[in-house]
């Protein structure tokens, strides 16, 4: 039997169809893959910079604690001194109660 020349004519244009159809697809997915790298890209550089940034104000922050613990001790230094001396000038031992 013969094959018919209608029928393959209509079977190439449909694979053609196809085809094309296919790259456009494949281009489109590599678009979105080019696009998903570059969010990905962005995304790094912007957790490396809240990274940095955290770090940053992590190290403040234990600058700021040294900094009130040693006013602290200092103002405990002071109170002490001022217990002290008010005690001596009034005679009486802060202990003894």
């Amino acid at each position: 039997m013969a094959e018919d020349p209608i029928a393959q004519g209509e079977i190439a244009a449909l694979t053609r169809r196809y085809e094309n159809a296919l790259q456009i697809v494949r281009g489109d997915i590599a678009a979105v893959d080019n696009r998903l790298m570059t969010v990905e890209e962005k995304l790094d550089g912007f957790i490396a910079e809240q990274r940095e940034a955290t770090a940053v104000t992590g190290r403040r922050l234990d600058g700021l604690e040294q900094k009130i613990n040693g006013f602290i001790a200092e103002q405990r230094s002071v109170n002490t001194t001022l217990v002290e001396l008010l005690s001596a000038l009034t005679g009486k031992n802060p202990d003894a109660s």
